[in-house]
């Protein structure tokens, strides 16, 4: 990577040098002396806010070379939504680029000043979606932190890559900041444009690592997957997760939990606010199991306190009153095709269960053999739901075309497909369960 500037390397430190390429085994021996990075190599960059700073920006990206470092900042816990309140760009070429989104309707002109070039992304699933409602969408995505899982570095923090891989470190302390705040503080700025400042560099090493080990492609048809799925549908009945919410047994409580809810997802908007900042979501729940008809009543439930919960006490009443006089009450539970949890496996389909403590450890062996998360060589809810409900005709053939159908990539099948072919034609019998104990009678009390 570009070697950093003396001045930009905390005092005392030693000259900065490119870290040596690091295999996974050797992480220990091979990491130079970590080297802070405080402040970016240009200089920390005044924030894009007019139109006329829009297009000079576009434009320098557009001049720009190689891929795009992209990330973005929220204000998630403080204010309504997911929007982001800060872009970041770097690009060979034409530097780092702080951009503000809120002056503007949407940024769809750096989407076309970034048309066919490759985004680099830490943990893409995070960040696409905020840019999405930006009409910021990449045509090739690289994300850094899925590359690092497959690539099966230990640590997959953006922080904990960068350090494992380039020897440099970085600072996460303004990660959980409040965004919206404006003027945003120099620091903010500084720590903004860190985010995206060696990730063309830290995108190299992960290639090299992934391609001697075989892995590019599985990446590579990760990250294809990834732009193919597009933006998630709007969740269904989103009041259903409500944290909590298990506890919730009766299905008039439930419907205050959903009226409760609605109530402070509208008033959290109109606000922009977070709607955990008005009454938690283990407020709700305490209040919907206790259906209280006064305010004194709900203001005694616990966590109903501070000035949301007393100000807008008629309003939580209210809510409480139309779920307690409601005919069409919400089922507790929504029709699914799941399969139920695998712990009464063995008490309904015994056959299922073998099929599943069978698989189990042999894709986890296969995935220690390559060194990739269990999780990222298949999606454990994939394994369940073909483990539950297999092919009629258990074959290599049809076992894949299983896992096609629930969605799996091209490379997790031709890894999992024959491991979970032989497990299914050869499960391992069950343990059998040892005889329940019979309780011994209390004793009389005053004996």
């Amino acid at each position: 990577m570009t070697p950093q500037n003396p001045e930009n390397i905390t005092a005392g430190a030693p000259a900065a040098e490119t870290a040596p390429h690091i295999s996974v085994e050797g992480f220990d021996s091979r990491i130079p002396e970590v080297i802070d990075l405080n402040a970016p190599r240009d200089g920390v960059p005044l924030v894009i806010e007019t139109p006329a700073g829009l297009e000079r920006c576009a434009a320098a990206i557009a001049a720009g070379t190689g891929p795009a470092g992209v990330d973005a900042e929220r204000a998630s816990g403080f204010r309504y939504g997911q929007r982001a309140f800060l872009v970041q760009i770097r690009r060979e070429g034409s530097g780092t680029w702080l951009i503000d989104p809120e002056p503007f309707d949407d940024l769809k002109i750096i989407n076309d000043a970034l048309s066919g070039v490759e985004w680099i992304l830490h943990a893409a699933s995070q960040d696409l979606p905020c840019l999405s409602e930006l009409g910021m969408w990449p045509d090739r995505l690289f994300d850094t932190e899925l590359a690092a899982r497959i690539a099966g570095l230990p640590r997959v923090g953006l922080a904990a890559v960068i350090e494992q891989l380039l020897g440099f470190g970085l600072a996460k302390e303004h990660s959980a900041a409040d965004w919206s705040t404006r003027p945003l503080p120099e620091p903010w700025l500084r720590y903004a444009a860190l985010d995206v400042e060696v990730l063309t560099e830290l995108r190299e090493e992960l290639i090299e690592m992934l391609d001697a080990d075989g892995k590019l492609g599985f990446a590579e048809e990760e990250f294809a997957a990834i732009l193919g799925a597009g933006q998630a549908p709007p969740r269904v009945d989103p009041w259903r997760k409500t944290s909590g919410l298990h506890q919730i047994r009766d299905r008039r409580q439930l419907a205050a939990v959903r009226e409760m809810w609605l109530e402070r997802d509208s008033l959290a908007q109109k606000r922009d606010v977070a709607p955990g900042r008005l009454i938690p979501d283990s407020a709700l729940v305490a209040a919907a199991k206790a259906m209280p008809a006064t305010v004194p009543q709900l203001l005694g439930t616990k966590g109903f306190h501070g000035r949301a919960a007393q100000r807008e006490a008629p309003r939580w009443l209210r809510c409480i009153a139309a779920a307690r006089d409601l005919e069409d009450l919400p089922p507790l539970h929504l029709p699914t095709n799941a399969p139920p949890p695998p712990r009464v496996w063995t008490d309904r389909d015994p056959e299922a269960a073998e099929r599943l403590t069978t698989a189990r450890p042999l894709l986890q062996g296969k995935a220690d053999q390559l060194n990739i998360p269990l999780e990222n060589l298949l999606t454990p809810d994939f394994l369940r739901r073909v483990s539950w409900r297999p092919p009629e005709d258990i074959s290599e053939a049809s076992v894949a075309a299983e896992l096609r159908t629930l969605g799996a990539r091209e490379w997790q099948i031709a890894l999992t497909a024959p491991v979970i072919t032989e497990a299914f034609l050869n499960p391992q019998p069950l343990p059998a369960k040892e005889p329940k104990q019979p309780k011994e009678p209390k004793e009389p009390a005053g004996n």
